[in-house]
């Protein structure tokens, strides 16, 4: 996961509270609570979603990736899933379309845990099912993802593209790129202040977010966390140290991520 660095405000927007409404992807309380995942829906109740002003649809996007000895492969797409589950609670008028686990990457023998597509072929898939939504009846589309391949140029070049095409319908796709890159960024800002470390993969961030979210659910193997730091002499996946990590980081970044995305998506839908 590649990420860039830069200083950015802290949000004072917390969605702390979502975390009992935003439970994670296969947590027994995950399908309780309003209706917000594509999913998880009947036609009936998408139709009647759409009808009652849930007419953005959330595109987002996973990956499956080795994440360190500590993290589980899927960890992109599982945390994806409570993102955009939780950004769609908050936004109120929003669907999360189901999260796509794969996306940009290469696969290695030496750390076998990713299967990626090109960059050509998310592109292909990211118009294919924009194109599809709005055929279903929402008026905006927001592309959104979890995972630095094909962010920005994939993303940009797909709504571009396609809101040219909607517009004069009144119908618009958007980038949502605030809920990965500007988060992060602020994220890092914070470890800083705190005189903790910054990774760029399977570090503090990820690990954090993974424990928080998914702990229970085995996303992360916690006797591994101890020896969790990059290995230059014996790669490990680890791209800096993610042994500071806590549920209590992790709630912060994950907080972060809604923030931003719901504040980016309402400033771009309000435009129109």
């Amino acid at each position: 996961m590649h990420r860039l660095i830069r200083a950015v405000p802290l949000m004072v927007f917390s969605v702390a509270n979502l975390a009992a409404q935003a439970p994670a992807a296969g947590s027994p309380s995950a399908g309780t609570g309003p209706l917000v995942e594509f999913e998880m829906m009947t036609w009936p109740e998408v139709k009647a979603a759409i009808e009652g002003g849930k007419t953005t649809a959330l595109v987002y996007t996973g990956g499956t990736e080795q994440r360190g000895p500590q993290n589980v492969n899927g960890g992109h797409t599982l945390m994806g899933k409570a993102t955009v589950r939780a950004t769609a609670l908050t936004l109120g008028n929003a669907i999360a379309l189901p999260v796509l686990p794969y996306t940009p990457n290469e696969a290695n023998a030496a750390l076998p845990g990713t299967i990626g597509l090109t960059t050509e072929l998310l592109s292909a898939i990211l118009e294919r099912i924009a194109q599809q939504a709005i055929k279903t009846g929402f008026t905006n589309v927001v592309i959104m993802g979890d995972h630095g391949g094909g962010q920005p140029n994939a993303y940009v070049v797909v709504a571009r593209k396609l809101d040219s095409v909607y517009a004069p319908e009144g119908k618009h796709v958007y980038f949502c790129d605030q809920v990965y890159k500007t988060a992060n960024a602020a994220f890092d800002d914070y470890l800083k202040s705190q005189n903790m470390p910054v990774s760029s993969h399977a570090g503090i961030p990820d690990t954090s977010e993974m424990l928080y979210l998914g702990l229970d659910l085995g996303w992360v193997r916690p006797d591994q966390i101890p020896t969790a730091v990059q290995d230059r002499e014996h790669p490990n996946g680890i791209q800096g140290d993610a042994r500071p990590s806590t549920k209590e980081l992790g709630r912060k970044i994950f907080d972060m991520k809604v923030d931003y995305a719901v504040k980016q998506i309402q400033s771009m839908v309000g435009q129109k």
